[in-house]
């Protein structure tokens, strides 16, 4: 256990808030129910189109107390916009109608997370116009503000069984987008919640030499007494491992910091929900990033009743840890990627002349091609998930049913990523692999029918 997660044990066990196994209890009323899903990636007002299936899978959500969902667009009339697209931005620029908002509301979301790589997508404008129209639609949002206490903080939302708490930050962010808190005269920093997290490459001993004499024969190279099992080259850290990949340590003061927000959250609430937009190790993986699992137990541990984690853009494994559930990637639930305006930056980065092309243009190719370490998004992977409907008795978690959904793959693009309920064998694939990539966590999920079931004690 880390320095960080002994000093956050010892602020549990001072607080009677917590039970004997030093986990927070949860309070809300018999038939307390959190529906999740994943990425919210839309760009229109979906509630009266007409593709088919789409009311179908809105009808689960009527059963539940809370609906949440990661919202990862900016809200903005691009007529009356006083921003402009950032040179530094989440891939895409990620834009929706204000439309969008009461749309949301309609749908039954009535939770979001904010802090994701696209929050500051068209600047500090873009996510402030998209915080005063969820505001103004009633819908209860977190991750971003006008300083890092703020984008930290937990915000609330008011159900019949109970109050619950959200608390949104980012392990994949843009740089310039993290917010900070002020400092003797100088002020705060608007924007995301972020959890740092230091990358290191694993590589086989024997290309690490091979690294080393690249770095020793470099002009810029200096004396170390580093470790003989680490090397640094441009800015990169490398150590020995029998399987290559990536292994990663989370920032001590951002982890204290979300910790405590979750804490404070759960102290003000009935039920606290912990989410992170976190696109590690990358997109193609269909597993989490190795710090991911004991930190999702710190979350848990501080007072979360659920731990939500999207951004990959496909399926990760479910895991229950003290009777409480923590999804390891939702995939998208919404993938209706119809933006525009695009930006001058992405037509340059696809090829494009906008001349010539059109915005959906680029659209098509980033989603065939893929951007930075993301690969095409066209892959069917993408458009497959769940949406999860968490149910509660006597305070614990009784049953979590699992609803696989597809968002139109084969569709044109104009009708391509709105979800519909997954039938047949499609529908079992989708629950087998999330069957398979939750063996890891020891959770046994049962199919019955269409639906996947985690049966609790």
């Amino acid at each position: 256990m880390t320095k960080v997660s002994q000093e956050a044990g010892e602020r549990i066990g001072q607080d009677s808030r917590y039970d004997r196994t030093g986990s927070v209890t949860t309070n809300v009323a018999d038939g307390f129910t959190m529906v999740a899903v994943g990425d919210l990636i839309i760009t229109r007002p979906l509630t009266k189109s007409h593709i088919a299936g789409f009311r179908e899978v809105l009808e689960v959500f009527q059963r539940a107390d809370v609906t949440f969902g990661n919202l990862e667009t900016n809200v903005f009339d691009i007529r009356y916009f006083n921003g402009s697209p950032q040179a530094e931005y989440g891939g895409a620029y990620h834009v929706s109608l204000p439309e969008l908002g009461p749309d949301l509301r309609a749908m039954g979301f009535s939770l979001l997370s904010r802090a994701n790589n696209h929050s500051l997508d068209w600047g500090l404008e873009g996510m402030r116009e998209t915080s005063r129209i969820l505001d103004q639609n009633a819908i209860i949002h977190a991750g971003v503000g006008e300083n890092l206490a703020q984008a930290r903080a937990a915000r609330f939302l008011e159900t019949a069984r109970g109050r619950v708490a959200l608390v949104s930050f980012a392990s994949t962010f843009t740089p310039l987008s993290r917010a900070a808190d002020p400092a003797g005269e100088a002020p705060g920093r608007p924007g995301v919640n972020s959890l740092r997290l230091k990358r290191t490459v694993v590589v086989p001993e024997d290309l690490l030499d091979g690294l080393r004499r690249v770095r020793d024969a470099l002009p810029d190279s200096k004396p170390t007494d580093e470790n003989a099992k680490e090397v640094v080259l441009a800015g990169t850290k490398y150590a020995t491992s029998n399987k290559p990949g990536y292994s990663y340590e989370a920032d001590a003061h951002d982890v204290t910091g979300i910790l405590q927000s979750v804490r404070s959250g759960k102290q003000f609430a009935d039920f606290c929900i912990a989410t992170n937009h976190g696109h590690e190790p990358g997109n193609w993986s269909q597993y989490p990033p190795d710090y991911e699992r004991l930190f999702a137990h710190n979350i848990i541990d501080a007072g979360a009743d659920a731990y939500v984690v999207h951004g990959p853009h496909q399926l990760r494994g479910v895991e229950i840890y003290r009777d409480r559930p923590i999804f390891y990637g939702l995939g998208n639930f919404i993938m209706d990627d119809l933006r525009t305006p695009v930006g001058a930056d992405m037509y340059i980065a696809y090829g494009k002349d906008p001349r010539v092309d059109t915005d959906a243009d680029v659209t098509a190719a980033e989603m065939t091609r893929g951007y930075a370490s993301a690969p095409a998004l066209s892959d069917p992977v993408f458009y497959e998930s769940v949406v999860t409907v968490a149910q509660f008795q006597g305070n614990q978690l009784s049953e979590l049913l699992l609803y696989p959904i597809e968002l139109g793959h084969s569709n044109r693009l104009a009708n391509r990523g709105v979800p519909r309920l997954a039938s047949g064998r499609q529908a079992r694939a989708i629950l087998e692999r999330l069957q398979f990539l939750s063996i890891q966590f020891e959770t046994q999920i049962e199919i019955e029918g269409e639906i996947g079931i985690i049966k609790l004690r």
